[in-house]
């Protein structure tokens, strides 16, 4: 019988899962063209190759995994930080700000290559759901704002945090892509702050 390295099995079949989408993640993260063979994912993960099919069927039930593991990450990420931001001026600016760490730290290279290795309908249809989910907190700080048409708004700041993602993935210094970006937006949604508040 394997060795259990938690207090439950559960709780020990948990971390390992957790270690194999983790060292499938860093693969992405590396630029990987297509899906992670076992192999290479248990050698990442410090686990025999036999252990993955425990936990993945086949290379593209663990490509399905990433992708219900990588949305929700970034979408919790960005809603955790916009929530403890101070009013709904500094929540967009919090907004921007969470996206481009995200980038900094490689999600969105991670993001990338999932498009690029799963491309289709079912793929698609998630990343516009996980896309719509993540606005939602930028469109409800701009309403709060006052701001006329908050949808358009709303696409014009991502606008913004596109373009400084592909200033970040070129390797420009991140602190003042980041601090770009935010002094970009900073005068709109403090005007909008004054005239609301």
């Amino acid at each position: 019988m394997p060795r259990i390295n938690a207090p439950t099995v559960g709780e020990h079949r948990a971390a390992q899962q957790r270690a194999l989408l983790d060292a499938a993640r860093d693969v992405l993260a590396a630029g990987a063209t297509e899906i992670p063979s076992f192999g290479e994912i248990a050698v990442r993960a410090g686990l025999a190759r036999s252990s993955v099919y425990q936990y993945f069927k086949s290379r593209r039930h663990l490509l399905e995994a990433l992708v219900e593991d990588a949305f929700p990450r970034w979408s919790a990420r960005v809603a955790e930080a916009t929530a403890d931001a101070d009013g709904p001026a500094q929540r967009v600016l919090a907004y921007i700000d969470a996206n481009l760490t995200l980038v900094a730290e490689g999600e969105h290279a991670i993001a990338a290559a999932l498009a690029r290795i799963a491309p289709g309908p079912e793929f698609d249809a998630r990343s516009r759901a996980m896309h719509a989910d993540l606005y939602t907190p930028l469109s409800d700080a701009l309403t709060e704002l006052g701001v006329q048409d908050a949808a358009a708004t709303a696409e014009l700041i991502n606008a913004i945090v596109h373009a400084a993602t592909r200033q970040i993935e070129r390797g420009e210094d991140v602190e003042r892509v980041r601090r770009n970006a935010a002094d970009l937006v900073r005068p709109f949604v403090t005007e909008h702050a004054a005239h609301s508040g």
